[in-house]
């Protein structure tokens, strides 16, 4: 009896320091990834040079809000914004349901030759048209300098397409269908009615992959839009980046001009990050509880 007493508390010994040891490994790697975000934060707040000679550690200092002030100040910021928006929203859209669509129909065993679009569709992942075929189709389709071909040339992601066919497959059972069929129930009402609801998980992770990539998309309006009206915000902060690098490299002058140059250009990084970030961040902390069982589900079991 003594000898079971013994054991099971060198298990519940073993037990705590298994836990205590995870909770440490587990605060060092949330330490690493949330402490580059949170200097990134206080450095938009923090006087340049204070930061610049690493005096800017835990907390801001220098305490400013020029880098935000000349940010808003930029002539197409509001624009770029609103582009961003407008074109997040309409993009998450259209991509949303037509992956969602395509994933319901490829997952259907009756549909015939969908090994061979599954094979179609995987091989885009790794071979493309290039650049000069997609602009010539943009231009020949009348795409060009319209806001319809930042929504639609990115439209499906095979990426995501196939996460979504094999939450599908996984999560909706033949028997299911089999059922809803013989009680008169065809395709249509199915998705709508049936294989809608049940892949609420999967809808919310779509939603924020797409709006992350949209948000984020600056190179296709650098190649297929010329009206600044309709550029997004990412093309702008760039623009204003480089700008503001530009003038701090060929500014003329005594020291102390080129000094201050340096010192707006340094200032302004970070303030553009934040102002490029902080709407996903917020949309992030909505569909976060949905994001890892929708992952997890489609990646493993398809």
């Amino acid at each position: 009896m003594e000898k079971r007493k013994s054991e099971f508390r060198n298990e519940i010994f073993a037990d705590k320091v298994f836990d205590i040891l995870n909770w440490i490994i587990i605060i060092f790697v949330l330490v690493i990834i949330c402490y580059p975000l949170y200097f990134i934060l206080i450095a938009s707040f923090s006087d340049p040079n204070l930061v610049a000679n690493g005096d800017v550690i835990l907390i801001p200092k220098g305490l400013s809000l020029g880098s935000y002030r000349r940010t808003f100040q930029y002539g197409d910021i509001w624009s770029g914004y609103a582009n961003s928006l407008i074109n997040t929203f309409l993009g998450t859209i259209i991509s949303v349901t037509v992956t969602i669509a395509a994933a319901y129909a490829l997952s259907r065993k009756e549909l015939p030759g969908r090994g061979l679009l599954m094979g179609l569709i995987t091989f885009t992942m790794f071979f493309s048209g290039g650049l000069i075929p997609t602009y010539l189709i943009v231009q020949g389709l009348g795409l060009y300098n319209t806001r319809a071909v930042l929504l639609l040339i990115s439209a499906v992601s095979a990426y995501n397409l196939i996460i979504a066919r094999s939450f599908m497959v996984s999560n909706i059972p033949e028997e299911l269908h089999e059922a809803a069929v013989l009680d008169g129930c065809d395709e249509f009402k199915f998705f709508f009615q049936v294989a809608i609801p049940i892949s609420k998980a999967l809808l919310s992770v779509m939603i924020l992959l797409y709006a992350v990539s949209q948000w984020n998309s600056y190179f296709n309006a650098l190649v297929y839009i010329k009206d600044r009206s309709l550029y997004p915000l990412q093309v702008i902060l760039r623009e204003l980046l480089i700008q503001t690098e530009s003038s701090a490299n060929m500014v003329g002058g005594n020291a102390a001009s080129i000094a201050e140059a340096r010192r707006i250009a340094n200032m302004m990084k970070y303030s553009v990050i934040i102002v490029s970030s902080l709407p996903l961040l917020i949309a992030y902390s909505f569909v976060q509880k949905y994001f890892e069982k929708g992952i997890m589900i489609g990646a493993i079991k398809g």
